[in-house]
């Protein structure tokens, strides 16, 4: 079966929450997870049709309220000694597996955890065709979660999009060094796919297909294209502008850009 998309181009997403996960994060932080900055980044990616929410709802009692007021379907996991948060996490597998086999226009699943256990779903879900974006906090986010996404979204980053308003941008050194290593190694692949001129948004959609959880507005940038300029300026790319669409076109290298980073070599057995 194919997904297909509701309107034109618009995805259908359905999203389910490990809040066990999230809440606990919180719990020595001032602040509270706050639902609407999740959905609010959500829509921008399309409908969404389907919203769930997965812990004892007993320990978080003081979300129930937003939650419910987000239309949020709060499903009840009773904790039942060490293996209530694994009943937390078994419930949400069954429920985005039934969507999945029985919703064919759903074709985006969301996973709001950090917990490495959902890798499995991650993958099952992309075998079956659906685009899978993670979203969780930095903190308790495992790697192996946030790179087996499609897309994966920091809960920190969020309300630091392209809707923001502008601020002064910071850019850590170390930070804005590794993008240009990893914008320098993603045209070098795409040119060795005879690619000559490409589109920013090709360079930012391979890019990220490489490293999901990368981010331009991580790096305090506004957008990838602000990335792309202070790029240029270090000699890492060359751009100019299409004359059509008005946005950036990457025509090829510079002579500042770093050397391709070597690939691990398997130890030769003796």
């Amino acid at each position: 079966m194919k997904p297909h998309r509701t309107g034109e181009g618009e995805r259908s997403l359905a999203v389910f929450i490990d809040f066990e996960n999230m809440g606990l994060g919180f719990n020595n932080r001032r602040d509270r997870f706050e639902i609407n900055k999740v959905l609010e980044r959500l829509v921008e990616k399309g409908k969404i049709v389907a919203k769930k929410a997965y812990a004892d709802w007993s320990r978080f009692g003081m979300y129930t309220g937003g939650l419910h007021e987000a239309a949020i379907e709060l499903v009840e996991i009773p904790r039942r000694g060490v293996s209530g948060k694994n009943s937390a996490d078994i419930r949400l597998v069954v429920d985005a597996i039934d969507l999945a086999y029985s919703k064919d226009h759903i074709d985006t699943f969301v996973i709001v955890s950090g917990d490495s256990d959902f890798s499995p779903l991650v993958a099952k879900l992309k075998e079956n065709g659906r685009h899978v974006i993670g979203l969780g906090m930095k903190a308790s986010t495992s790697p192996l979660l946030a790179n087996g996404c499609d897309e994966f979204i920091f809960y920190e980053d969020l309300g630091h999009g392209a809707g923001a308003p502008p601020a002064k941008r910071e850019k850590p050194a170390a930070g804005r060094d590794q993008a240009f290593a990893e914008i320098a190694d993603t045209v070098r692949a795409l040119q060795r796919e005879n690619f000559e001129l490409m589109q920013a948004s090709l360079v930012k959609d391979t890019l990220k297909r490489k490293r999901p959880a990368f981010s331009e507005a991580a790096l305090g940038y506004g957008s990838f294209s602000e990335l792309l300029e202070d790029a240029q300026e270090a000699g890492v790319v060359t751009l100019r502008k299409d004359e059509r669409s008005g946005t950036y076109v990457v025509t090829g290298l510079g002579t500042g850009a770093v050397e391709e980073r070597p690939r691990s070599r398997r130890r030769a057995r003796r």
